[in-house]
């Protein structure tokens, strides 16, 4: 293993919806990180999410964010910009919600409370892992494992931040941190071109595109994700 690239603060990740340090081991083994566990204590608003990481992280950190974490990263960044040393949001986006998201959401939801969290995460999952690593059982075991003890509470409340959230895209122009962007070449939920478009509004910052990785990219590719980081942090 490589040694921990320098940098002039400490790591910090912000998983995305249902995640936990499981899903980046190999980012807090490789760098020596922190991640923010504990499904944001049940928040179920992007404010509360931030009032809780805000309460865990060291005064000055290079904070990561992965799907609705970096959502919740962006809106810390409006908070308190000068916690924030370098910023890096992967997977993700700043869109609004879109036509037909609450219906899905909400259907997910529906098939949570009827028929158990391994029930809805067996449909939500699969969507969420790229091609090349759809049929890589220790890596879905994991990744569901991680979800189902999760469970539908937190999906829930999680889903009433996602649903409600602010608008992160003004955040975007105001940002001097040294930033990286980067995504799954093969991410369905948060495509390539969005990650073009939030690296045009953020002065200086460097996309990364992650080979052969979906949405969960840190779990999926982490040889390259941690590249990607290493540049970053570097």
């Amino acid at each position: 293993m490589s040694a921990p690239a320098a940098c002039d603060a400490p790591l910090v990740i912000l998983p995305g919806l249902m995640c936990d340090s499981r899903m980046f081991g190999h980012q807090i083994r490789a760098f020596e990180g922190q991640c923010i566990d504990g499904f944001y204590g049940g928040a179920d608003t992007i404010a509360a999410m931030v009032d809780y990481v805000l309460a865990r992280m060291p005064a000055r950190c290079a904070l990561l964010g992965h799907s609705m974490g970096a959502r919740v990263a962006l809106e810390l960044y409006r908070r308190a910009p000068e916690r924030v040393a370098r910023l890096a949001l992967a997977d993700t986006g700043v869109h609004p919600v879109r036509p037909g998201e609450a219906e899905k959401r909400f259907a997910l939801r529906h098939l949570g409370r009827s028929a158990g969290a391994g029930a809805m995460i067996d449909q939500w999952l699969p969507p969420m892992i790229g091609p090349a690593h759809a049929d890589d059982l220790e890596l879905y075991t994991s990744l569901r494992a991680m979800c189902v003890d999760a469970g539908v509470a937190i999906y829930e409340a999680q889903i009433n931040a996602l649903l409600n959230r602010p608008d992160a895209a003004p955040v975007l122009s105001t940002i001097t941190s040294p930033t990286a962007v980067i995504v799954g070449r093969d991410d369905r939920w948060s495509p390539v071109d969005q990650h073009q478009d939030i690296a045009a509004a953020i002065t200086g910052s460097r996309l990364s595109i992650i080979e052969q990785a979906g949405h969960m990219a840190p779990a999926e590719e982490p040889a390259a994700f941690n590249e990607a980081l290493r540049m970053w942090l570097s």
